[in-house]
């Protein structure tokens, strides 16, 4: 994706008008990673932002997620690239954030990091869900408000993942085993009743990182309040985080025994969206997954 001068010029304005501060564009540096937006550093003569850009019809993405890292950043218990701005261009629609650099994981960040991810999940709401509906990649999410934790993962996760499924052409086999799951799962909770924490709603290793200073940093959330183990189960999903991370969290915030089956379930809803996102590729995965959790449920 590429933006003539004088939208960079647009978006140093912007800059300017949010912050108060003279902000004259010098260079944008294309940055790798990310399957769904075009992320750039924009530096200045003495200060550096980071940058994401899609079209202009996806700016309510980029609104969605600057409430999301707003709400982190009040929150106090962990660091996310603070948000500046949002809006569009000509042609384009944008995000402008705090520039991080970024350092190495070391035993010591891990287990902040689980500490501290720890202290956001105490963050509590009286219902599931969020103020607004957002994205998790470029997928919609919504958020409807419910008191109904298991109801409310049925309809607006799973059974919304797997109404765009269909929708792409996955039906027969998929549709089937995921009715039968929607219909079953609430056996899941027979003994456990979660409460309402502020999640990160996507995070995976590569939404995760540390500052120079060895500060752990999260991004690119999707958040809402869930179960706190919808984050936890995330972390596995992919990979990455290791045991210090893990054992510093349960010594704040003890895991349900049923979290190795409830896991599975609220990994699926990952595994549909990148089916949706990314093609054929996650099918089997999917359909393995809710196999198993029939087979747990008997």
């Amino acid at each position: 994706m590429i933006l003539s001068v004088d939208e960079w010029q647009a978006i140093a304005g912007q800059i300017k008008l949010t912050t108060g501060r003279a902000f004259g564009v010098v260079s944008a540096q294309r940055l790798s990673g990310g399957d769904i937006n075009s992320a750039f550093r924009l530096q200045g003569h003495d200060k550096s932002y980071f940058v994401k850009l899609n079209r202009a019809d996806l700016l309510a993405m980029f609104e969605a997620e600057f409430a999301g890292l707003q709400d982190l950043v009040n929150t106090q218990t962990i660091r996310v690239p603070a948000p500046v701005v949002c809006g569009t261009t000509r042609d384009h629609s944008f995000l402008v954030l705090e520039y991080i650099a970024l350092g190495r994981f070391n035993p010591a960040s891990e287990r902040l990091l689980g500490r501290q991810l720890a202290g956001l999940h105490q963050v509590k709401q009286p219902y599931f869900g969020w103020y607004c509906n957002n994205t998790i990649g470029s997928t919609p999410q919504p958020n409807n408000k419910s008191e109904d934790w298991p109801g409310f993962w049925r309809g607006q996760r799973l059974g919304f993942q797997l109404k765009l499924a269909a929708e792409n052409g996955y039906c027969g086999n998929l549709q089937s085993i995921g009715e039968r799951l929607c219909c079953d799962m609430g056996a899941l909770f027979d003994n456990y009743r979660p409460q309402p924490s502020l999640l990160h709603g996507d995070l995976w290793a590569g939404n995760a990182a540390v500052d120079k200073q060895g500060n752990p940093v999260i991004f690119d959330p999707a958040c809402y309040y869930g179960d706190k183990e919808a984050d936890m189960a995330m972390t596995e999903l992919f990979g990455g985080f290791g045991n210090d991370f893990y054992a510093a969290y349960q010594a704040v915030c003890p895991l349900d025994q049923g979290y190795g089956v409830r896991k599975t379930l609220y990994n699926l809803y990952h595994i549909l969206n990148h089916l949706n996102l990314f093609g054929s590729g996650y099918l089997r995965r999917a359909e393995n997954m809710i196999a198993t959790l029939l087979a747990e449920l008997g």
